[in-house]
């Protein structure tokens, strides 16, 4: 299935630990795409966040996973944004537990529609709606 998403990792004191993230994948991790460090206009001030654009499920479905299991130095800081194509907004997911559980946001919900088809890679899929917008912004 050909979905695709946009993935923001933020964290303290996390270099280390994305660094390998930021390189071609060593046979590691169950992807290929590379996070990328976002910059601060002014270099040396920001430093916490990395992003990736994933252009088809199967290549992201085990990030959360992934991610999860890393040794972050400061797990309290860590949160995922995760932009799906048939998202309206970016959804949330910290560490809880030594798990990475999606923080609900005021005014979403997130609808589950039934797997696509034969040959899918994805039992289910689902999308963060927006329940503050008119039809005509959404």
């Amino acid at each position: 299935m050909s979905r695709s998403a946009e993935v923001v990792v933020l964290a303290a004191d996390a270099h280390e630990v994305m660094a390998p993230l930021t390189r071609d994948n060593d046979g590691t991790r169950p992807w290929n795409n590379i996070f990328v460090p976002i910059e601060s206009e002014w270099p040396g001030t920001f430093g916490r966040g990395w992003a990736a654009e994933f252009t088809h499920r199967h290549h992201w479905a085990e990030l959360l996973d992934y991610l999860q299991a890393l040794p972050w130095p400061r797990p309290e800081s860590l949160q995922v944004l995760i932009h799906d194509e048939e998202d309206d907004c970016f959804g949330l997911w910290m560490l809880y537990d030594g798990k990475l559980i999606e923080v609900p946001l005021p005014h979403t919900e997130r609808h589950t529609k039934p797997r696509p088809g034969p040959g899918s890679d994805s039992p289910e899929m689902s999308y963060l709606h927006r329940t503050d917008l008119t039809s005509s912004e959404g």
